[in-house]
């Protein structure tokens, strides 16, 4: 049947491209005969700014008399103090050396000893680059925000798992959680507990523990139900099923929560040096003051460090967990010792003895319950000599290293040489594109503006996604925050486009190729894992204080994980499609842009959502540099006491522009339903 003879029996129905470009020009004809009316200029003095204003004074005269705050509040800031210092406190008194010895003897134990001389060089590590105080103060808030989110967010996930109605309330709650910017969580954090490290840990908690809830309850939900219904005909109860069956079978998915929930957390953690958290963070915040792109450097090493020791060791212990939870040992493992039941029993298969080149301890191996002991044991021992030797809280002075002179240096020639090129690229983009889309933006009638992301939505995503876009814009416009939030608008599209560009070109690059993927992995693994104050620094350096330094920054944080979806999108591709496009004589560019890139285009716009996500998290960082709107009311709200109500407003507006641009892009990649 042609598309014609169903368009005649159907009648015609207009495709979403041919909707949305009417759309678009609809707006456009709109925009041309009623620009610069009915816009909503900024005004420092907004009804919002002030009665948040109003609501901080509220709360600082009532602290010490209301008893929500004297009873709940102050309580959980003390609570929460008293954890962090008690884990500093444990952190520091092992000294650096008993420190080192007690994580190396710990990963052994639980990841084995490849995992183990890792640990030790990375906390040695710490000390050479001369922040071993700092990389204490970064773990000690790290593991006080997890031991938090674990604690609140492993019986939620029960809860998930075994109630749709408790996974029905929480899912959505989780997805406003999981599309906020960081700096979203930070204003009300010190709106209730001040400044400091409380503040800090919960703001922390609360980022990361959604993936706590939503890995646990998935694991519990992907217990076979085999297993549950034996478990249950054995006469077991609710609990006995969940403490005894569910747990026990979700192990390695357990292990796998609290190792995002970690990597979540040491993200969030350096961020929150913008509230007076100590730690690595605030290594960092010193070097934008004073542009020391080689310090920051440091700082983004020993972050790297930290979260590569800490995913590797939670990664092994999740594998151990689930080999012995589900699998018995196989493959290399399994020629490297001998079966598990073996292990079990104490007995060797079969004669084991004549001809086996195993060594007599492997031949007649102990039981895992015996060596398992015998392991804690001389974890045990191993951190009370450690503890013993201690070293005092300073690493040695006449073991460091740094690579700020270098990377100074190389930054340096980068100025010189390339700033005549980098500036002409900021210029060109900035006057050929930012500044005319930004004008459209803040000059066009707020209802326009309103109507089209409402249009749009509808094409795109659907009723609810474009009513949810709208409300959220409409949210903005009554915080008062408009321009700012268009400006902000303009600069994420415009990064988003670029971030696309580059992330589309390294994804197909990848994806054709596996040396180019392999080179490329360690180097966007470590571009996922820094911090997104690190990127700020070689954009200031290339690109000096202004609107463009944000957008650089953005691409560069926002690259690798769209280019690695279009990669994973792209290798998804059905081989038999591939084959039947080239045996009808397809060359490798019709391929790509007739076979491959069409057919992965659920997961394209998956990256380009992503993408947009990550590119206003990173966009919103740039007030510190400069990049002003939104980015900039958050941080003169942190700084400055007048400009509280401000801030705290621009972070609502922050979370809003987040909902808008992620439902305006969530439902592109499914099909339009028929009407």
């Amino acid at each position: 049947m042609t598309a014609a003879t169903a368009a005649l029996r159907g009648g015609w129905r207009p495709g979403r491209g041919t909707l949305v470009a009417v759309l678009v020009v609809v707006v456009a004809g709109g925009y041309l005969l009623l620009r610069g009316r009915a816009t909503l200029p900024h005004d420092n003095d907004a009804a919002a700014f002030r009665m948040f204003t109003d609501l901080r004074d509220w709360v600082d005269a009532n602290r010490d008399v209301n008893p929500v705050f004297l009873f709940v509040v102050n309580y959980l800031r003390l609570g929460v103090a008293l954890l962090v210092g008690s884990v500093q406190a444990l952190l520091s008194g092992l000294g650096w050396a008993g420190l080192t010895v007690t994580a190396g003897a710990l990963a052994a134990v639980l990841a084995g000893w490849r995992i183990a001389v890792l640990t030790v060089a990375g906390f040695l590590s710490f000390g050479v680059l001369g922040l071993w105080a700092a990389s204490v103060d970064t773990l000690a808030l790290t593991v006080s925000a997890v031991l938090l989110a674990v604690a609140i967010g492993l019986p939620l996930g029960v809860l998930a798992a075994r109630s749709d109605r408790v996974r029905a309330v929480l899912d959505p709650v989780l997805d406003v959680m999981q599309i906020m910017p960081a700096f979203a969580y930070l204003a009300p954090m010190t709106l209730l507990f001040l400044i400091g490290e409380p503040a800090s840990v919960l703001a922390t908690l609360i980022y990361a523990i959604p993936p706590a809830i939503r890995i646990s309850a998935l694991g519990i939900r992907g217990v076979s139900a085999t297993t549950v219904e034996a478990a249950t005909s054995a006469g077991a109860t609710r609990r006995q099923l969940l403490c005894g069956v569910r747990l026990p079978m979700a192990r390695r998915a357990i292990v796998l929560a609290v190792n995002q929930t970690i990597m979540m957390a040491l993200s969030m953690v350096v961020i929150t040096a913008l509230i007076d958290a100590p730690g690595l963070g605030q290594v960092i915040i010193r070097a934008l003051e004073r542009v020391n792109v080689g310090l920051a450097f440091d700082a983004g090493v020993a972050i790297v460090v930290m979260a590569i020791v800490l995913d590797r060791l939670t990664s092994r212990a999740a594998d151990r967990a689930d080999r012995t939870t589900h699998h018995p040992p196989s493959g290399a493992d399994a020629a490297r010792r001998p079966p598990s039941g073996a292990e079990a029993t104490g007995q060797v298969p079969g004669d084991a003895g004549a001809g086996t080149r195993w060594p007599r301890l492997w031949r007649r191996p102990w039981p895992a319950g015996v060596r398992r002991r015998l392991s804690w044991a001389g974890a045990v021992l191993a951190v009370v000599v450690g503890a013993l030797v201690n070293g005092g809280p300073e690493f040695p002075e006449a073991v460091r290293w740094s690579f700020a002179p270098v990377v100074n240096d190389v930054v340096r020639w980068i100025e010189l040489t390339l700033y005549p090129v980098t500036d002409a690229v900021k210029n060109v983009l900035t006057a050929g594109v930012l500044n005319p889309l930004q004008a459209v933006l803040t000059t066009s009638p707020f209802w326009l503006v309103l109507a089209a992301v409402l249009g749009l939505g509808v094409v795109v995503s659907g009723v609810r996604a474009a009513l949810a876009g709208a409300g959220a814009l409409a949210g903005i416009a009554a915080l008062g925050l408009w321009q700012h939030a268009m400006e902000t608008l303009a600069t994420v599209l415009l990064a988003t486009v670029l971030t696309l560009l580059a992330g589309v070109a390294l994804g197909v690059l990848t994806a054709g190729s596996d040396l180019a993927s392999r080179g490329l992995r360690p180097v966007l693994d470590a571009a996922q894992t820094m911090p997104s104050f690190v990127y700020l620094l070689p954009a200031v350096a290339l690109f000096g204080a202004s609107r463009f330094t944000a957008i650089a920054a953005s691409v560069i944080y926002a690259v690798p994980p769209v280019a690695r979806l279009v990669e994973r999108g792209l290798r998804d591709v059905p081989g038999t499609v591939v084959e039947a496009a080239l045996s009808a004589g397809s060359t490798r560019t019709q391929l790509l842009w007739k076979v491959r890139l069409p057919v992965a285009r659920p997961a394209l716009l998956l990256a380009a959502n992503q993408g947009i996500v990550m590119v206003l998290a990173m966009v919103v960082v740039g007030g510190l540099v400069g990049a002003g709107a939104l980015g900039y009311d958050v941080v003169a709200g942190f700084a400055q006491r007048s400009d509280f109500g401000r801030g705290f407003a621009a972070g609502l507006a922050i979370v809003l522009l987040g909902v808008l641009l992620d439902r305006l892009t969530q439902g592109a990649g499914t099909e339009r339903k028929s009407a």
